[in-house]
């Protein structure tokens, strides 16, 4: 499937407050913590628990929560298919769609129950 500005748009402008705890729902069905939740973002994001909280506060859209972090620079290693899209053929001009599908990727593994080492990838040596 092929991003479209639109597309992009639309995730840009959803707010992240409202879809966090859809993401804490779905792995506390599968008896994973929010502290695993919140390292998987810590992780790929740079946020804290404090910043993290402020931005859940704020009721930050996903294009200012991306434009605040500081990805990881591993993040290239976030390979796979969401929802139909293979992160790595999604253009770098839709970064936004890009950076949240690499994030679900994290939180689709977490729920999976892989192991926190290989969820937060490291570059082979």
């Amino acid at each position: 499937m092929k991003v479209t500005a639109d597309k992009n748009e639309k995730v840009a402008n959803m707010i992240f407050a409202a879809i966090y705890p859809l993401y804490l729902n779905r792995l506390e069905k599968n008896g994973r913590t929010k502290e695993e939740l919140n390292q998987v973002i810590e992780w790929f994001t740079g946020f804290d628990q404090s910043t993290l909280q402020a931005i859940i506060d704020e009721k930050a859209t996903f294009g200012t929560f991306f434009q605040k972090a500081k990805i990881h620079p591993n993040a290239h290693l976030i390979k796979g298919v969401v929802c139909g899209y293979r992160i790595e053929e999604i253009e770098d001009e839709f970064d936004v769609y890009k950076q949240c599908r690499r994030m679900e990727k994290l939180i689709d593994e977490l729920a999976k129950g892989r192991k926190m080492e290989k969820i937060l990838r490291q570059e082979k040596k």
